[in-house]
């Protein structure tokens, strides 16, 4: 059975064709630079990649490419062979705590979402009618990034604002990344066993760690949005609400302040310019004090939200570490587990050494098993789609 993984951003489709049930990958790609200058695609098939320039006025426009370039190069031979279409959605509020197959009563209530995430859902909404025209005959389903915290217990999701805040409004944590959370949490209870507890540490540019217990999330560093919790590349993580209205005293405005807490913060911020964690690195490696002070900032969010966690589970058995810094970056968690040695934790640093695969990076006598487990979205997205066909 053919699955199509989709993942639209408000620039974006990031997409990936699954023959299930063996997971195996028959064409990925990106659509990139949706609706301004400079459009582009660019897919891979058996390994081999392709490039090809294209106006892309809408996402419309970019679904229709694809289905040329599925039949075109013979993934398909015809649209009906494709049974499902997972969208990834990023904001499910606690409306959805699981995935679903997409009506008009699902597609209205993504769509009053939208004030959640402004940028994610109506481009999820673009995605979703656009695949449901070009592919009308498969299942389309909504997987969503915050179904699977919706485990937490109210004295996790709420704030202690004032309660008609939440009522009213849906002020709440409301976490992210779950996608992926969910899929490393199914990758280690194969591995592991269902009734362990794992600390989940998912570090990219965007980045969350997540306490799971059973199997289900207990909680969840990333809140009402996706700026709170660790540092990131460009986003603040947790501040001192104070500092806004301080600000804006200041003369800056709302919007003034959201671009700058979620675009110009984090590594940005402090290094007055640099996100990208590979050039961090450069920098540490070069001497820079400001890649350095970033850096060590980063790692001890992480470490602060491990230890939490560990706390509240009454200890863990693993940390993973995912996601792209998480997967590829030796020295970072290198860093994280030296500053957990108080707990036991023990470094394997030849092991360390790894780059994005399933690999225990801790020493045999840690007192926590440490892993790095490559993260995969896409695949999460086809799994929920196919089972629910």
């Amino acid at each position: 059975m053919k699955i199509l993984s989709v993942n639209c951003g408000s620039s974006s489709l990031k997409f990936q064709m699954y023959e299930m049930p063996e997971k195996e990958v028959l064409i990925s790609g990106n659509f990139e630079r949706i609706g301004l200058d400079g459009s582009f695609y660019s897919y891979k098939i058996n390994g081999e990649k392709t490039k090809k320039e294209a106006n892309l006025p809408n996402h419309g426009d970019a679904v229709k490419i694809l289905v040329d370039e599925l039949l075109a190069n013979k993934i398909v031979n015809s649209l009906d062979e494709i049974k499902g279409v997972g969208h990834r959605v990023v904001q499910g509020a606690d409306k959805f705590d699981k995935s679903v197959v997409i009506d008009d009563d699902v597609k209205k209530k993504i769509d009053d979402l939208s004030s959640l995430a402004p940028l994610h859902n109506p481009a999820a909404l673009i995605g979703i009618n656009a695949f449901s025209e070009y592919i009308s005959s498969a299942v389309h389903v909504a997987v969503f990034d915050t179904s699977f915290h919706q485990t937490m217990d109210r004295e996790t999701y709420l704030y202690a604002l004032p309660y008609s805040w939440y009522r009213d409004y849906g002020i709440r944590k409301y976490g992210a990344h779950g996608t992926s959370h969910k899929f490393i949490t199914q990758y280690m209870n194969k591995y592991y066993g269902e009734n362990k507890k794992l600390i989940i540490c998912h570090i990219g540019s965007g980045g969350s760690i997540s306490a799971v217990k059973d199997g289900k999330c207990v909680d969840t560093s990333m809140g009402f949005t996706p700026n709170a919790g660790i540092v990131m590349g460009t986003r603040s993580g947790d501040i001192d609400a104070s500092i806004i209205p301080f600000m804006i005293n200041k003369g800056l405005t709302a919007s003034d302040i959201d671009k700058a807490i979620n675009k110009e913060s984090g590594f940005y911020g402090i290094t007055e310019g640099i996100s990208d964690a590979r050039d961090i690195e450069d920098g540490i490696a070069s001497g820079d004090e400001k890649c350095i002070l970033a850096q060590n900032m980063f790692v001890r969010s992480i470490v602060n939200y491990i230890a939490k966690y560990y706390v509240l589970l009454n200890g863990c058995d693993a940390i993973i570490f995912t996601a792209g810094i998480g997967e590829r970056a030796p020295l970072t968690r290198e860093q994280v587990m030296k500053e957990l040695s108080c707990l036991g934790v023990k470094i394997d640093e030849e092991a360390n050494k790894v780059r994005a695969e399933f690999k225990k990076v801790s020493a045999e006598d840690s007192s926590i098993e440490c892993f790095v487990v490559p993260t995969d979205e896409e695949l999460m997205i086809a799994l929920d789609t196919y089972e629910l066909i």
